[in-house]
């Protein structure tokens, strides 16, 4: 079934508004008959005091004899008492101090003592004691179930002259108790329909969000990553909204990250394809020659054998490059961290570079500004970091320029400088130059296999060293690091 869970909340939203107003109906309803007939008895009563002591005051205005009036049934009395029934509204009967004659109205004849039931004596004997008393034990007199009360009638001179009982039907008290059960039910039958109607309403605007979701799930399921909900509200279903998009927009940038990393594995086959198949088809084709007896001549027998020691040496550099840039991509690679010093490291370096400097005759400078150039590091990888820079600087400057090696202590930190007098890198091929496999196709970079920059970026990325680049075509280049203390 659609929509299974605004049915649900429509259901239950529906059934406990039912329950709820079959209790608050019921607890009203009984309050209500409780308290309708606690306002009749009370009425009741009040008009029971009001006609006894009218009766009292008649009493001793006619004959000043109590109960004269009952026993000779005079004319007077009877008028008086006919109009008590009539303002009274209801049954009015007259009860004599001896408890021998009952005088009921509307032209009923009287009873006597003995025809009431045992109940309804008790009731008249406590009113003969000064109580006002309801009973419900007359209804089989009346011929219909009542209720009455009895008060004493006290003359003047305080003789207890009888008991005035009055009795009210109990279905007109019961007829106004069920007219308000009728507007009570009709209310409710309203309330429920108006409570369908906003839940409807509420049930809508609660899942129509789980629906904007859903669809967005459906889209990231199928492979769209930029899809989102487009729910923005301040509750749980928002946080779900949002967690939702922030879940589309990582598998996005995963996305594209796993697609930049397959294009570089491609690329990294490819390149590494490309730089083994030159080395292996020399080699391949000089052992030819040479087995096949096609180069016998000494010297050309020693020239081959040269260039296949000069490729079989390129094929290890590359090898050994490929293998130290895998170490370093590797987190779990450790290094050997200790308490180094920058100015002893360069110095090192310059050393071991001062050779293939004298073959170009370049200058190797060193500028060291302050001192207290310590730091934790690795000092082998820090060596091989800085003699991947200058070995590219000597490479590509002319003869008898100048590579600088500046050290200087900052404030925030240590730089390092190494600038040279090249021949610049162009602009475009600026933001590639860590990239594996990427150089420079000339003469002076024939040997090189690409990954030098890319090691010596490795490298100060594990130490946590800023390197920026500056360069220029036919203006040399300059590689800045920075290393916070």
């Amino acid at each position: 079934m659609k929509n299974k869970i605004r049915f649900r909340l429509l259901l239950y939203f529906s059934g406990s508004l039912l329950a709820f107003s079959l209790i608050i109906g019921l607890i009203f309803f009984t309050t209500f008959s409780r308290y309708n007939m606690d306002v009749y008895k009370s009425e009741l009563g009040n008009r029971a005091e009001r006609m006894a002591q009218s009766l009292a005051l008649f009493w001793s205005g006619d004959t000043g004899q109590p109960g004269h009036g009952m026993k000779g049934h005079s004319s007077g009395y009877g008028a008086y008492l006919r109009f008590l029934d009539d303002i009274a509204m209801t049954d009015v009967w007259i009860v004599d101090s001896n408890l021998r004659q009952i005088t009921r109205s509307h032209g009923q004849p009287s009873l006597t003592y003995q025809d009431l039931p045992a109940e309804a004596e008790d009731v008249i004997a406590q009113a003969m004691d000064g109580k006002i008393t309801f009973s419900e034990n007359f209804g089989s007199l009346l011929g219909t179930p009542s209720i009455s009360v009895a008060k004493r009638i006290t003359l003047a001179n305080g003789e207890v002259a009888g008991v005035i009982l009055l009795h009210e039907k109990l279905e007109n008290i019961r007829s106004t108790t069920q007219k308000s059960l009728v507007i009570l039910l009709l209310s409710m039958g309203a309330a429920a329909l108006i409570s369908l109607f906003i839940a409807q309403r509420l049930a809508e605007h609660f899942t129509q969000p789980l629906g904007k979701m859903k669809t967005a799930a459906l889209k990231i399921s199928g492979g769209d990553y930029t899809a989102t909900t487009g729910v923005t509200q301040e509750d749980e279903i928002g946080a779900l909204a949002v967690a939702l998009d922030e879940m589309a927009g990582k598998l996005h940038t995963a996305a594209l990250e796993s697609s930049r990393l397959e294009n570089l594995r491609r690329e990294f086959v490819a390149n590494i394809s490309h730089e083994l198949r030159t080395p292996v088809t020399v080699i391949r084709g000089s052992l030819e020659a040479l087995c096949e007896g096609v180069v016998w001549a000494p010297d050309m027998v020693d020239e081959y054998h040269r260039q296949m020691f000069a490729e079989s040496l390129y094929l290890e550099r590359l090898v050994s490059d490929l293998l130290d840039l895998a170490r370093l991509q590797n987190i779990d690679f450790a290094m050997e961290i200790k308490t180094v010093n920058l100015k002893a490291i360069a110095e090192d370096a310059l050393r071991g570079m001062e050779r293939l400097a004298r073959a170009k005759r370049i200058t190797l400078r060193f500028n060291v500004t302050g001192d207290g150039f310590t730091m934790d590091g690795d000092y082998g990888r820090l060596r091989q970091m800085l003699v991947i820079i200058l070995d590219n600087a000597i490479k590509f400057s002319p003869e008898d320029s100048t590579v600088d090696l500046d050290l200087q202590q900052a404030i925030d930190g240590i730089r390092l400088g190494i600038r040279d007098q090249g021949c610049g890198i162009p602009t475009d091929e600026l933001p590639h130059i860590f990239d594996r496999f990427h150089k420079r196709r000339s003469e002076e970079n024939k040997s090189g296999t690409g990954l030098g920059l890319a090691i010596a970026k490795q490298i100060a990325d594990r130490h946590g060293i800023f390197v920026q680049v500056q360069s220029e075509p036919g203006r040399g280049t300059e590689l800045h690091f920075f290393i916070k203390t």
